[in-house]
């Protein structure tokens, strides 16, 4: 894994902008850790159809869950889309640790096949999943999310992509639960 050693936060690290690809070829995943697999193939279709559209580089945060269920959506699809990039986005250095023993081999898997693994901090901090989260929207033109409409940290980044007019796509079956920026007061 890599840890940058300037790095101080992702917009101030020309090394960090240097792994990711351009803005408007750049997708990122949302989802919550509770997902079991119930749309994987809809998530490989989903890849395949953002590929065609000219989506090159796809971001994970690596958390259980959704996170490397999308990850490795997209390792499937490398045979057939020549150009398809995956960065880990992890948030803090040993995160894996705190997943179960079967979570921690299937993140080491998957941040061995990446063609990038960016280590944002080098331990947890209080708000590392926020950074995290904000790095994932910030540099992407395109969120893809499993949100069933529950409060937490996939909200927080569905909300942020919104207010930042990133175009998102929900492929949760209660994806037409309503989700509305909340305006900024300041």
């Amino acid at each position: 894994m890599n840890v940058p050693e300037n790095l101080q936060s992702p917009g101030q690290s020309a090394i960090f902008d240097g792994m990711i690809g351009e803005l408007h070829t750049t997708v990122s995943f949302t989802g919550h850790r509770t997902y079991g697999g119930e749309a994987d193939a809809l998530l490989r279709d989903t890849v395949r159809q953002l590929y065609a559209r000219g989506m090159r580089t796809f971001l994970s945060g690596m958390a259980p869950g959704f996170d490397l269920a999308a990850a490795e959506a997209v390792l499937a699809c490398r045979a057939e889309c020549a150009e398809l990039r995956l960065v880990a986005v992890i948030p803090f250095a040993g995160q894996e640790l705190r997943f179960s023993e079967a979570e921690q081999l299937r993140f080491r898997r998957i941040v061995a096949a990446a063609d990038e693994a960016v280590t944002l901090a080098r331990g947890y901090h209080r708000g590392c999943y926020a950074v995290r989260n904000n790095c994932l929207v910030d540099r992407a033109a395109l969120l893809v999310a499993w949100y069933d409409g529950s409060a937490g940290g996939t909200q927080y980044t569905v909300r942020r992509a919104l207010m930042r007019g990133r175009e998102v796509w929900n492929l949760h079956p209660a994806a037409l639960v309503s989700v509305q920026p909340v305006p900024r007061l300041f």
